[in-house]
């Protein structure tokens, strides 16, 4: 059944109304429907890591990093109490492609936004040093979610892409290669488009590489799909190249909108103080805007 676009949007603009909150520590943890592996048993293209999958040791600052990520993933956090098809986002964590900051940019995202009715799909994807194996990871994640769509409840045409650092790196990928599969077909699944309806980009990385130019990987074009950026200009490792990416979708007349403000740093997540706390409201204000369907 479609989806009416015209209910999605007035239930986000119901949890606005209602205060939903925003911080993580507000938010109760979400409940999986499911952990699903993206590849068929034996049949992942390129590589995992040399061994096991293992959590970093705790830093005490309540994040759970991963690393050695051998078996790639996604796991489905399912709005609760509704029938109504929702939107969905894949959730992509950061972390250098190193590690994944699993909980503070994965599955404390993931309960943000099923409070404003969105599924969340926390992505693992792999790490360390694996780029293109996080690019194989994220295309079929795309792809597993739309043909899964109507099983989970998922608006066909509302699903996109939400990265934090690295992870916000991945999904520009994703939104600039939307017609280019990275791995040659295997099964009906592959079939589903790679192109995402939207990108959510928090404090992305590595979009430039060189003074003034877009990173060779990223080929912004009028197909990149609507876009939302936040970032600070104190992140200054990294703000320069969403200035970049921002000026590269205006020149393509992409739909998007740019948060910049003067403090935040680096790596948040949920967990700001700075001016940047506000990002979550901001957020919610562009997809109503947007009208994403």
């Amino acid at each position: 059944m479609k989806a009416n676009p015209l209910i999605l949007i007035i239930t986000v603009i119901l949890c606005i109304a209602s205060g939903a909150p925003a911080r993580a520590e507000e938010l109760g943890p979400p409940h999986a429907t499911a952990t699903i592996p993206l590849w068929p048993k034996d049949q992942m293209p390129g590589h995992g890591s040399t061994g096991p999958e293992r959590e970093m040791p705790a830093k005490g600052d309540n994040v759970i990093r991963l690393t050695d990520i051998n078996e790639p993933t996604i796991t489905v956090f399912k709005v609760p109490g509704t029938n109504q098809p929702t939107p969905a986002v894949i959730i992509c964590p950061g972390g250098g492609y190193s590690i994944l900051a699993y909980n503070k940019e994965g599955t404390d995202i993931a309960a943000w936004l099923n409070s404003i009715g969105i599924t969340g799909v926390v992505l693992k994807y792999r790490v360390p040093g694996n780029q293109d194996g996080a690019f194989q990871d994220i295309q079929r994640a795309m792809r597993l979610v739309r043909h899964n769509a109507t099983d989970w409840n998922i608006s066909q045409n509302h699903i996109g892409v939400m990265g934090f650092s690295a992870g916000g790196h991945l999904c520009a990928r994703l939104s600039t290669h939307t017609d280019q599969s990275s791995y040659p077909k295997l099964d009906i699944v592959d079939e589903e488009k790679l192109r995402p309806d939207f990108a959510i980009l928090i404090y992305p990385a590595y979009l430039s590489r060189v003074a003034g130019k877009l990173a060779g990987e990223l080929p912004v074009s009028a197909n990149t799909p609507p876009t939302f950026m936040v970032h600070t200009e104190d992140d200054k490792t990294f703000v320069a190249g969403s200035k970049i990416y921002h000026e590269s979708l205006e020149a393509a007349k992409v739909m998007n909108e740019f948060f910049l403000c003067a403090t935040g740093g680096h790596g948040y997540g949920l967990r700001s103080d700075k001016d940047v706390k506000v990002w979550p409201q901001k957020c919610q204000e562009w997809l109503i805007k947007a009208k994403i369907r």
